[in-house]
């Protein structure tokens, strides 16, 4: 959410609040009048206001402001929002807490953060019970240390709660590979004293990197797995160093050979640092 927002009173006039929305760079206004939220106006209401009024400049908000203010709290969940949104047809929500105006989200916040809206399910991952070891013929070498892991994959056919887990640490000499291969040599990742002048206070591995342990994990499901998209959202740095979990489940059959998958990435904490969604297609295996 925007916060805090900028406001103007009843008594504001039309020029006025327009000048302030010009200035502040923004779309809106929330109207409050002894502490309480009494209005809104957007720029639909000046639209509204322009053809409705001869001399508009002189208006006070109070004449043509929407009163009918829809409110959410902080901890209403992003999803819930987008429908109070689309059955109020309206692209604000006024924020408020314990009777106090506390931010503004706009449908404009909400595309930026368009991946944490259709978040899949609360994450708290535990390594199962059920899990059976299985190194797939699809891939051309595996090197100790490296972990691969499936529950209810069959050699015939790819079902809905397929899954498989792949493990590997995240090493200095994989971070500078990486560099070269990708060409990505942004000094965060391979310069200890520039990285500790950062956000981060030191060296990290590059994202990419982290997200190809994903890839990796898609490689051992039974068959030729092709990449259709993938969406992903980077939630927190990895140390160089760690060892990283990329989990990828089926959850859609879309037919013709296609599934829709969770792509997640796990620190050896277990917390998430990558949450993402994939479509791939998967062809039998070929036997060569």
């Amino acid at each position: 959410m925007s916060s805090p927002v900028r406001t103007a009173t009843p008594d504001t006039t039309a020029d006025e609040a327009a000048a302030t929305c010009r200035e502040d760079g923004v779309g809106s206004l929330v109207v409050v009048e002894n502490g309480d939220v009494v209005g809104i106006v957007t720029s639909d209401d000046f639209v509204r206001l322009l053809g409705d009024v001869s001399e508009p400049t002189g208006c006070p908000l109070r004449k043509f402001m929407s009163t009918e203010v829809v409110t959410v709290t902080a901890d209403t969940p992003i999803g819930d929002a987008v429908e109070i949104m689309f059955d109020n047809d309206i692209a604000r929500l006024v924020i408020v807490e314990d009777g106090s105006l506390e931010g503004l989200v706009s449908s404009n916040d909400i595309v930026r953060y368009v991946p944490q809206i259709f978040r899949r399910y609360e994450f708290d991952y535990t390594r199962p019970d059920s899990i059976r070891s299985r190194i797939p013929s699809e891939t051309a070498y595996e090197l100790s240390g490296w972990e691969t892991d499936a529950i209810g994959l069959s050699d015939s056919r790819i079902t809905v709660g397929d899954r498989v887990e792949f493990t590997k640490a995240l090493t200095e000499r994989d971070v500078r590979a990486f560099a070269t291969a990708s060409g990505d040599t942004n000094r965060l990742h391979l310069d200890d004293e520039y990285a500790r002048a950062t956000r981060f206070g030191r060296r990290i591995v590059h994202g990419t990197l982290v997200g190809g342990v994903i890839s990796a994990a898609l490689a051992r499901f039974p068959g030729v797995t092709i990449y259709v998209s993938e969406n992903l959202t980077f939630l927190s740095p990895v140390e160089l160093g760690d060892r990283v979990t990329a989990i990828c489940e089926i959850i859609e059959d879309i037919g013709r050979g296609k599934y829709q998958l969770t792509t997640d990435v796990v620190d050896s904490k277990g917390e998430r640092v990558i949450e993402g969604q994939a479509v791939v297609l998967i062809d039998e295996s070929r036997d060569v």
